[in-house]
């Protein structure tokens, strides 16, 4: 069966892609992606993880950060998102908090392992109890960390997100 886009959503992936290419030639990672509204792009960025040091700096987190700041929000309800591959576990993460309503991607998270971009660990670690995992985590001063729960829960002015 045959699947058919509007030329604008052709476009928009383009776009992604070719911020893909454009981080590789720059040193950069192989991925690309742009936040749409209202059927314009809002924001578009690449990977930049190895140019900045930073191993938060996928391109969908990346260009979610630009997206918020350009509409001076952080729910970017209404919002779609096009990614040059198919989001890893972090990013995927960032997207539903950011409450984007659609994800269209090109390569798939097998393309990526493919070439070195293995994520599938995470989501294999995820779904194992919480001692089970490769990474240790120690939960400790349960009772002191509450209290800021508490607060927040009690606090009347909050902006709930």
């Amino acid at each position: 069966m045959e699947k058919h886009f509007d030329s604008n959503a052709d476009a928009f992936m383009e776009e992604a892609i070719r911020l893909a290419d454009e981080s590789v030639k720059n040193g950069g990672g192989p991925f690309g992606a742009v936040i749409v509204k209202d059927g314009k792009i809002i924001a578009g960025s690449s990977n930049s993880v190895t140019l900045n040091n930073d191993p938060t700096a996928h391109a969908e987190v990346n260009a979610i950060r630009k997206a918020c700041k350009e509409l001076n929000t952080f729910d970017l309800s209404g919002c779609e998102i096009y990614s040059s591959c198919e989001p890893c576990p972090m990013c995927l993460g960032a997207i539903y908090w950011a409450h984007i309503g659609k994800i269209y991607y090109g390569n798939t998270r097998k393309d990526a392992a493919d070439i070195g971009f293995v994520d599938n660990f995470i989501y294999e670690e995820l779904d194992k109890p919480l001692e089970k995992r490769t990474l240790p985590i120690v939960r400790m001063a349960g009772d002191k960390a509450f209290r800021t729960f508490r607060m927040w829960k009690e606090k009347e002015d909050k902006t709930e997100y």
